[in-house]
């Protein structure tokens, strides 16, 4: 899947330079990015973006010192410059992209008041679908932090095709600092999304018996809505050779870093490996946690090396994995890439209960009740102010 990443904010234009160092080693290219941000500092960290493709906005407002936690602010100058935003994504090139994906923290103010804005934009100008990877702030960020995820995401599940969230909260260790959090997250985040964006593209492994390609990912993320995707990685040699190269092997220093419950399975059944892994995704940490029983539309990805595809293995975790949702749609295959380890990706689309979004929404009403006994102030036209229920 040839994706195009915008970084929008501080998070996410360290998550796309992420994404950008990552598929440089690689070939064959299937990324391609720009940082978005109204800080100028946060631009100048970036270490893989080229710096034509870091765009800097709202120069003459903010004078390349951000925005701070006014995702209102963010809004506007979003708007005011969107022409700059567009032309620098059609200077970098779009008519062979499958996807827009544009990645923000959801907390501050650039990213969660732009990317509303940009994704509206971006669905009225190109075919392609747009979706949006959001990450929502730890409660210890504070209120304000939460009522603006809440705000943001309020509009943002309208204005793009899909939204992918993952939540701080539910991946920061006990007694962990966020700052000190923050780089681990972002690997968590690159991690699973760099596996299941490169899905379908040719590798020197050959293709897979059953091909997951754009299309199949496009299907499965169809009608909007909030997404969670589920990881869980196993050697598929001795536990002393980690040396795998490629998608997997080549991120060896993070993938080692398995949760508990990520035990390895040598010496199993292929089949029923697969089946294991799959659960574990299903069932283990997921980026945003939900009763995944909610989901409407599923998609299973296994990516390892070819001798450890199993056609049998993917049916049968399609199977069991519809079998565990509300709709019937479940789409997967594999996706060989040379490496020692193998992963199962699954992508839970559209849910319906989250208890994290519920909490923003409780966390957000009470906010902005505090703030207008406060303040004789309206909230700005750019956002669903009402802060509606996602879920019923």
């Amino acid at each position: 899947m040839r994706v195009f990443f915008i970084g929008f904010g501080q998070a996410g234009g360290k998550v796309v330079d992420m994404f950008i160092e990552q598929d440089k080693k690689f070939p064959k290219r299937s990324f391609r990015g720009i940082a978005v941000n109204t800080a100028r500092t946060d631009l100048m960290g970036l270490k893989h973006i080229d710096l034509k493709d870091r765009i800097l906005i709202g120069q003459t407002v903010v004078k390349g010192h951000g925005v701070g936690t006014d995702n209102v602010a963010g809004a506007k100058i979003t708007a005011d410059e969107i022409d700059v935003i567009i032309g620098a994504i059609d200077q970098r090139g779009t008519h062979d992209v499958d996807a827009f994906v544009i990645v923000a923290g959801l907390g501050g103010g650039t990213g969660s008041g732009g990317s509303p804005v940009l994704a509206r934009h971006l669905k009225r100008i190109y075919r392609e679908p747009v979706y949006t990877l959001g990450i929502l702030p730890s409660p210890e960020e504070g209120r304000l932090y939460s009522y603006n995820a809440a705000r943001s995401l309020s509009t943002l599940v309208k204005e793009s095709d899909n939204t992918f969230l993952f939540d701080n909260s539910a991946w920061k260790n006990e007694g962990e600092s966020i700052k000190s959090a923050f780089q681990r997250l972002n690997d968590e985040i690159v991690r699973r999304f760099g596996v299941l964006f490169r899905a379908g593209e040719v590798t020197k492994a050959g293709v897979g018996e059953m091909v997951v390609d754009s299309s199949e990912i496009i299907n499965t993320l169809r009608g909007s809505g909030v997404s969670t995707v589920g990881y869980a990685i196993t050697e598929v040699v001795d536990k002393q050779r980690r040396q795998g190269r490629g998608l997997l092997g080549g991120l060896k220093d993070t993938l080692v870093k398995r949760d508990k419950t990520e035990e390895v399975l040598l010496g199993e059944d292929k089949s029923a490996k697969i089946i294991a892994l799959v659960r574990r995704a299903m069932l283990g940490r997921l980026t945003l946690p939900c009763d995944y029983s909610s989901a409407q539309r599923a998609l299973v990805l296994i990516a390892g090396p070819p001798n450890e595809m199993d056609r049998k293995g993917v049916e049968k975790a399609k199977s069991w994995v519809e079998e565990n949702i509300a709709g019937v749609e479940v789409r997967g295959g594999d996706y060989p890439v040379e490496s020692n380890y193998i992963a199962a990706v699954v992508i839970l689309a559209t849910i319906q209960n989250a208890p994290r979004i519920k909490e923003l929404m409780v966390i957000a009403k009470e906010t902005k009740e505090d703030v207008l006994k406060t303040k004789d102030k309206k909230p700005a036209a750019m956002f669903d102010d009402g802060i509606e229920p996602l879920f019923e």
